[in-house]
C-alpha cells in the first residue's frame, strides 16, 4: 500500500497528538507552525514547516488528508488564516478527506440547554469562531474533497487539566452551580478524527460533529474531583466578583450549554475513551506515573 500523506495546519496541543498517532500508524505527516521550530515530544519523522513556506502548497496538493486546527483571528473579511491563505488550493485539493477543528462556542449561549449539530449558530463572544466555521461550511460546497467540521468544547489532557490548575494554585470554585459546560479529553478528539478519516462523509455539504463528553458539569465539580484525586483541599467557594478573573475568563461564565454527541457515536460508531471528566482526570493522573 502506498504511504498516506497528511498535512496539518497548526501543530498545537491537540494536533500534535494527532500527528504523533498518524506517524506511528505509518502516515507521512507534515505540520505547520508560525515558525518551523521542532515540536517538543514529536518524532523527527514529522516534517515541520512555517505556515507561509512555499513548500506547503506542494504538500497540500499531494495530501490524502488535510486538517486545520488554526484558530481564527480578527480579520473582518476572513477571520480564518488557513482559508485566507490557502482557500483556493483547498477547494481544488484532491485529498480524500479535509477536516477543521472548530468550537462548540459557535452555538452561543443556550442558557444551560442542549444543543446539537442542527442548532443554529449563535451570537456572542465567539463571533470569529462562528464566521470561521461558516467559512469551512462554504468551502465544503465547492471543494473537490469532503469537508468535516469537529466542534470541540473545553479541551483537557495530560499537562493541561484541572489537576495542573489545582497544583499551581490557579483553580477556582465559582458559586454558580447552574453554570455547566462540556469538555473533551484530547485523546478522544484524536480518536474521533481517526474514526472520520476511516469513513469520510459525502462531499458538497460539510459533515459536522460535536466531539464532547457525556456529562456536562460545573467547573467547581471538576475542580473538586481533581482536588480529591490529589488529596488537596478545595479552593474557597467564591462569587464571580470575588474570583478576580480576567475579562476573557469572566466572559466564559456569560454562556452555558449542554452539547449532544449522538451523531459522533451513531454515524461514526465512535466510543468515548473518557465519557466523563472523572475517567479523563484519572487517566491524566495515571499518565504522569
Amino acid at each position: 500500500m502506498d504511504t498516506q500523506r497528511c498535512l496539518i495546519f497548526g501543530l498545537g496541543y491537540t494536533a500534535s497528538r494527532l500527528a504523533a498517532r498518524l506517524a506511528a500508524e505509518g502516515w507521512q505527516v507534515t505540520g505547520t507552525r508560525r515558525t518551523p521550530e521542532p515540536v517538543p515530544g514529536l518524532t523527527e519523522a514529522i516534517e515541520v514547516l512555517a505556515f507561509d513556506d512555499p513548500a506547503v502548497a506542494d504538500r497540500l496538493a499531494a495530501a490524502d488528508a488535510i486538517l486545520s486546527s488554526v484558530p481564527p483571528d480578527d480579520d473582518p473579511a476572513q477571520p480564518d488564516p488557513v482559508l485566507r491563505a490557502y482557500g483556493p488550493a483547498l477547494a481544488a485539493a484532491q485529498a480524500r478527506w479535509i477536516g477543521y477543528l472548530s468550537s462548540t462556542g459557535v452555538y452561543g449561549d443556550a442558557a444551560g440547554g442542549w444543543v446539537d449539530e442542527t442548532t443554529p449558530l449563535g451570537e456572542g463572544r465567539r463571533s470569529a469562531r462562528r464566521e470561521a466555521d461558516l467559512g469551512w461550511q462554504a468551502l465544503a460546497r465547492k471543494a473537490a474533497a469532503p469537508v468535516h467540521i469537529f466542534r470541540l468544547p473545553g479541551i483537557y489532557g495530560p499537562g493541561r487539566s484541572a489537576l495542573d490548575r489545582v497544583r499551581e494554585g490557579k483553580a477556582h470554585r465559582i458559586d454558580l452551580p447552574d453554570h455547566v459546560f462540556c469538555r473533551i479529553h484530547v485523546d478522544d478528539i484524536v480518536g474521533a478524527v481517526l474514526a472520520s478519516l476511516a469513513r469520510p462523509d459525502a462531499s458538497q455539504e460539510a459533515a459536522v460533529y460535536n466531539v464532547a463528553d457525556d456529562e456536562p458539569a460545573s467547573g467547581s465539580a471538576v475542580t473538586e474531583y481533581a482536588c480529591d484525586l490529589l488529596g488537596m483541599p478545595y479552593p474557597p467557594l467564591q462569587t464571580l466578583e470575588e474570583a478576580g478573573l480576567s475579562p476573557m475568563a469572566r466572559s466564559f461564565y456569560s454562556q452555558s450549554r449542554r452539547v449532544r454527541n449522538e451523531r459522533l457515536k451513531d454515524r461514526l460508531g465512535y466510543t468515548l475513551l473518557y465519557p466523563t471528566y472523572r475517567e479523563g482526570l484519572r487517566a491524566c493522573l495515571a499518565a504522569e506515573t
